[in-house]
């Protein structure tokens, strides 16, 4: 064979061996031949000293005394420290520490943090994703996989290398104090799964990762930070059990395991000798018996759990004798320094296997980019570790976790809401208005509260429903979760005289102290009481979202591990973050400077705006005030007068039911729908053209001027009383009533009223005036009752009504303008439009009140082809055919009932929208519209029209076609 032939086998076969050796050693990278060069490099150019410096990780508080952090300086110049461990602080001290520090280091230091669910585990002022125990309820693995990436994003960040997570510990112990929620569960196999997707995440943004704490702290009652926990099982049941996650996660490529402090009798005979001291566990077993080539560190040894058996200096010794590479936050590293040093000159430890631990240190630090080491950039640090993202993110996780444990007789989610009367019950130690204002977002939810059980059973009679919310602090995994004795009785007497939901913001063992869950019709598992949790378990109790979690640990013999119910989508409408529906959040701010403009500048003095997407609201503005006195802040439940939104939000849903019971058909006749036209010059003009606006029909009546004297111009007696009296019932305003035969009169006058010259486009309010009297007289009902039955309540619309006076507080409804025409008053709570206050404030075409969020539900029924709530109200195949522009030919955009976009420049949205969205807008400063091409549904709430109807500024500047316009841009292509 020729040398040259001889020479390229030669390379081929280091390079396969290479490439084999890198398969096995979690601590290598690709570029091994460089990485062992750098390695070789420094470890060569190091004395005896600086190489056992390399061993110590030492503790770090960032916001400690001045002294604290020059005994740290003087550990990295004298002792040659390898890396630090950050702690407790916030994350720009901690930046402008670890550069510090980085500075005065021959070798670049390795640093590391605990940060298990995020850097505020440790850190003021950053992120936190939710606990690994509620994790371990999410079923996609790709999401605990964007978990571990999402905070390697931050650690990297902020300088630190190594990430002392995941925690593999499989926690079979509901008392244990100090795993519990640090834990995926207590099933090896899923523990295994989310901790390897975990570090797959972790490790994909170029973070070192940590499984701990081996060889496993699930099963233990005692706290290793306080004392040496025993676990006393077999070295079968151990290997089965505890040992299980650390395997797969070995197999898969783990960079470093944590040793804990265990007295583990079964893998090591010798009494009392912590893990993290055992040779037996860390060498035979982990290394040699489970073939770990990575890096191997102690838990904390000035932790009791190690530090109670030995003095400083000769823990750390033990501790590397038994075979760990790193000695985590040592008592006394000068004394330990000493303590090796002298093992080293006296040939108890060779240059073999200290080279082997430092190496491997090297090897780390190599691969988390330390051979090219640069500083903590400080600039939007704060920012860059609270991103909009982490918080779709979290919102995700949670949502996914969220588990239905018990649903008896599918009390969830809950539907016919028209049905239900619902109070909700708080119990526990912490917030929990998140979740009342979330529940109260789908129906009417009454908070219920009493001095004593007997009062509040007393109380709960009134109701057909009841959810108890138990909600616990979520300040860490640790906090206190359990029932008091008292709340445990409450509960359990609740739930025997009402049909109860349980939803427990706590860790799952809580419930395993109730006296009984039999009578608990319906058990929701929300883990963590943070407000997203709150929120989203409130969409899932109402089904605008699914429940997709399980039970990562059993709940005695009730709920075994895994117990899940999946609900599916009543598709009522949901509330999250604009990135998980394709929108960019930053540019839908725009919004916001809009807002400030109409309100800067007077075009009304308060507002509502929501947005939504695929049936998930994700923008939602409640601002200024009632009126230019500032008196009254707008908020989400102010009340507004719809105006003409009321000709698609009441009067048309009923038309729609009615074609498509064949009651009526678009050829129907005004003649044959309202005997009374019978012939007059309307008599044969077809319920189509009406609702198109092209039927000759004049644009509006003043009513009102009939009602006037004809020589003083004000209110004749013969029309009006201030007090309502018999014949004169119908209220228009504070101390006016009108003659109760009005009506006729009304009807009569459009009877006569005469027909434009040429048949052509024009909007009218008349159509809707006739189909009021239509409606009414087919329901043999008032308008305002028959919406109720048919719509509004089995929607949950419960701030959707005519007369609002009779069901809110004045303070909660937004007035109007000042009539100096007509009513010489501040019309408040009162319809504006004149001819609806005629009629008593009930119009076919006003006089409907809401607030945006209820508009919404109604609008986002029509964008889900006539279904919400688990209902259906029209046929889809009816809405297309209501929402069709029939005579765009003839230059009319409109659909049947439904305004369509504009056909030339000018109309009544952004131009941007699709030709299949539909709307309607309103005169007091109203908007409402959806698209179904986009998924868009836009809301816009006012009251433009205060102080009075000259103030057209909001029409003039257009500003609700131009937030439409920034809607649109805001969507991700």
């Amino acid at each position: 064979m020729k040398p040259l032939q001889t020479s390229l086998i030669l390379i081929l076969l280091f390079t396969f061996s290479i490439s084999i050796f890198a398969q096995q050693d979690p601590l290598l990278t690709k570029d091994v031949l460089q990485q062992k060069a750098w390695v070789d490099s420094v470890y060569n150019k190091m004395n005896l000293q600086e190489r056992i410096g390399q061993l110590f990780m030492v503790d770090v508080f960032s916001n400690q005394s001045r002294k604290e952090t020059e005994k740290i300086k003087d550990l990295i110049r004298e002792h040659h420290i390898g890396g630090v461990l950050f702690s407790k602080g916030g994350p720009l001290q901690q930046a402008k520490l670890n550069n510090e520090f980085q500075e005065l280091a021959n070798v670049p230091l390795l640093i590391g943090m605990d940060a298990e669910w995020g850097l505020a585990m440790r850190l003021d002022s950053t992120f936190a994703l939710p606990w690994n125990m509620t994790l371990g309820a999410v079923k996609d693995l790709k999401l605990i996989e964007k978990a571990g990436a999402a905070i390697s994003r931050h650690t990297k960040r902020l300088g630190v290398h190594i990430n002392f997570a995941p925690d593999v510990d499989v926690n079979t112990n509901p008392k244990n104090p100090i795993i519990g929620n640090r834990s995926f569960g207590e099933d090896r196999e899923e523990v295994s799964k989310r901790a390897i997707a975990f570090m797959n995440g972790m490790q994909s943004m170029g973070a070192l990762t940590c499984a701990k704490h081996f060889p496993g702290h699930g099963d233990t009652q005692k706290d290793s930070h306080k004392t040496l926990p025993t676990i006393s099982f077999s070295k079968e049941r151990i290997d089965s059990i505890e040992l299980y996650p650390f395997r797969k996660i070995i197999d898969k490529g783990v960079n470093s395991i944590m040793i804990a402090h265990l007295d583990v009798p079964a893998l090591d005979p010798e009494k009392d000798v912590p893990s993290s001291l055992s040779k037996p566990i860390v060498t035979e077993l982990l290394q040699n018996k489970m073939n770990f080539k990575g890096l191997i560190f102690t838990d904390a040894l000035n932790m009791k759990g190690a530090s109670n058996f030995k003095n400083p200096g000769e823990i750390d010794l033990a501790a590397f004798m038994a075979g760990n590479d790193v000695l985590t936050m040592s008592e006394d590293v000068p004394k330990a320094s000493i303590k090796i040093f002298d093992a080293f000159n006296d040939g108890k430890i060779t240059e073999t296997r200290l080279a082997y631990s430092v190496k491997k240190i090297l090897s780390a630090k190599y691969q988390a980019g330390l051979a090219h080491y640069t500083a903590v950039d400080t600039t939007n640090l704060i920012n860059d570790l609270n991103t909009l993202d982490d918080k779709a993110l979290y919102e995700e996780l949670i949502e996914n976790a969220i588990t239905i444990v018990k649903n008896d007789s599918g009390i969830l989610p809950i539907k016919d809401l028209e049905t239900k009367k619902i109070a909700y019950v708080n119990f526990g130690d912490s917030e929990s208005t998140p979740f009342l204002h979330q529940l109260s977002r789908y129906t009417k939810v009454d908070w219920v509260k009493a001095e004593n059980l007997d009062e509040l059973q007393e109380k709960l009679k009134a109701y057909n429903l009841v959810i108890i919310g138990f909600h616990k602090s979520d300040a860490s995994p640790w906090a206190r979760y359990k029932f008091s004795s008292e709340e445990e009785r409450y509960i359990d007497e609740i739930a025997r005289s009402n049909h109860t939901i349980l939803d427990v913001f706590a860790r799952p063992y809580a419930l395993t102290d109730l006296r009984s869950t039999s009578n608990l019709e319906g058990i929701v598992m929300s883990y963590q009481n943070s407000e997203a949790s709150q929120q989203k378990s409130a969409q899932i109790i109402f089904g605008a979202l699914e429940a997709k979690g399980k039970l990562p640990v059993s709940l005695g013999d009730n709920f075994p591990v895994g117990t899940g119910y999946q609900t599916k989508s009543l598709e009522r409408l949901a509330y999250g973050m604009p990135q998980s529906v394709g929108m960019n959040y930053e540019k839908l701010q725009k919004i916001d400077s809009l807002i400030t403009l109409a309100l800067d500048s007077k075009m009304t003095p308060g507002l509502q705006v929501i947005v939504a997407r695929k049936g998930k609201v994700i923008y939602e503005r409640n601002a200024g005030y009632h009126t230019y006195d500032k008196t009254f802040p707008v908020t989400d439940t102010s009340v507004y007068d719809l105006a003409s939104l009321t000709k698609i939000l009441a009067s048309l849903p009923l038309i729609m039911q009615l074609e498509e019971q064949k009651v009526i058909s678009f050829d129907s006749k005004l003649g044959d729908l309202i005997p009374f036209f019978k012939g007059s010059n309307k008599a044969k003009i077809r319920l189509q053209d009406m609702l198109m606006h092209y039927a000759k029909l004049k644009a509006w009546l003043p009513f009102y001027v009939g009602t006037l004297d004809s020589k003083t111009k004000r209110l004749s007696t013969s029309f009006y009383r201030d007090e309502k009296r018999e014949g004169f019932g119908l209220r228009v305003a504070e101390n006016m009533f009108i003659r109760d035969n009005i009506r006729d009169t009304i009807l009569a006058e459009i009877r006569d009223s005469k027909l434009e010259p040429k048949l052509g486009y024009k909007y009218s309010d008349l159509p809707f005036y006739l189909m009021k009297y239509y409606l009414e007289g087919h329901f043999k009902s008032s308008l305002a009752y028959i919406t109720q039955e048919n719509i509004y309540q089995p929607l949950g619309a419960n701030f959707t009504t005519y007369l609002p006076l009779d069901k809110f507080n004045p303070d909660q409804i937004v007035p109007t303008e000042y009539d100096n025409l007509w009513r010489k008053q501040l019309v408040h709570g009162y319809v504006h439009d004149q001819g609806a206050a005629m009629q008593g404030g009930i119009g076919g075409h006003a006089g409907l009140f809401s607030t945006a969020n209820d508009v919404a539900k109604i609008m986002q029924m029509y964008l889900n082809h006539g279904f919400y709530g688990g209902k259906r109200y029209i046929g889809a195949e009816t809405i297309e055919k209501f929402n069709t522009c029939y005579y765009c030919d003839k230059n009319v955009r409109r659909g049947v009932g439904f305004d369509k976009p504009q056909l030339g420049k000018s109309g009544p949205t952004c131009g941007c929208a699709s030709v299949s969205s539909f709307g309607h807008s309103g005169f007091t400063g109203t908007f409402a519209w959806v698209d179904p091409e986009t998924e868009i549904l836009y809301v816009f709430l006012s009251n433009r029209v205060n102080p009075d109807v000259n103030n057209r500024k909001l029409i003039r500047e257009d500003i609700r076609s131009k937030i439409q316009e920034v809607i649109y841009e805001s969507i991700e292509n």
